[in-house]
């Protein structure tokens, strides 16, 4: 590293519900840390909206955390104005529990969700499921061969265009979800959105849950889940994006 080199400012929002954000929050920090130029604020939601406008670069980790519409169009004109945004996993997410017992993801905040270019509907049972690469040639994927992941597998609604990097494919029951049956189609896992001279980069692997996570509704969640967490390839897409994020949008798309 050269001296004096400037700083770079990141706001990362890590907060939300049935997640364990404490691990992934620490996760996070101690891949931004690994550049030292890297000076990051932590927050639970949007409402430091200056903070965010004024950043670098912002990084998300969040399950149903929806800011409200004036904090929305602050992140669309951090966007506008070239600012870069890593929305990881569940970012895109809005769940409410019925008395049925069923999920629903209601499409209460579509203003976030065009801007982030998806938003969440249900994931099947969690089990292994296979990623694979759509576009092999982009540097965020170059080099990584298709994989396995046991994690959520995102199945959205998409506000296009979108870039895809990395994709599956899912035809079956979302059991317990409002939105159940699926037919056969092919889901973005990663993937770019242009917001006016800046992106948004989402992947949506990375589910994360501990003992305590499902509270109130469950006091004891017996099984801990960590998901992709635990494949080195999710580490590399991890940085890989948080580079992305660093670089002016001129540079990016070089």
């Amino acid at each position: 590293m050269t001296a004096n080199a400037k700083p770079l400012s990141c706001t990362l929002v890590a907060g939300g519900k049935y997640h364990d954000i404490d691990f992934a929050r620490l996760e996070l920090l101690k891949l931004l840390a690994e550049d030292e130029r890297v000076r990051v604020r932590v927050f639970e939601d949007y409402s430091n909206a200056e903070v965010i406008s004024s950043s670098d670069f912002l990084v998300t980790y969040t399950c149903d955390v929806v800011p409200s519409l004036g904090e929305q169009e602050r992140l669309r004109n951090f966007l506008a104005r070239g600012g870069r945004w890593y929305a990881l996993h569940g970012t895109n997410s809005i769940l409410r529990f019925l008395k049925s017992g069923q999920v629903d993801s209601p499409n209460w905040a579509p203003h976030f969700m065009e801007t982030l270019g998806s938003m969440f509907i249900a994931h099947p049972p969690i089990a292994p499921y296979r990623v694979t690469v759509a576009d092999p040639e982009n540097p965020l994927v170059r080099g990584i061969a298709p994989f396995e992941a046991n994690d959520e597998q995102y199945l959205l609604k998409t506000y296009g265009p979108l870039h895809v990097l990395l994709e599956t494919e899912f035809e079956g029951s979302a059991e317990g979800f409002v939105d159940r049956a699926w037919p056969r189609a092919k889901h973005p896992v990663f993937y770019l959105k242009d917001v006016g001279r800046g992106a948004v980069l989402y992947l949506t692997l990375g589910h994360c849950r501990g003992h305590y996570d499902m509270q109130p509704l469950i006091g004891w969640y017996p099984h801990r889940e960590r998901g992709a967490w635990e494949l080195p390839v999710y580490y590399e897409l991890l940085r890989r994006g948080i580079a992305w994020a660093k670089q002016p949008k001129e540079q990016a798309d070089e």
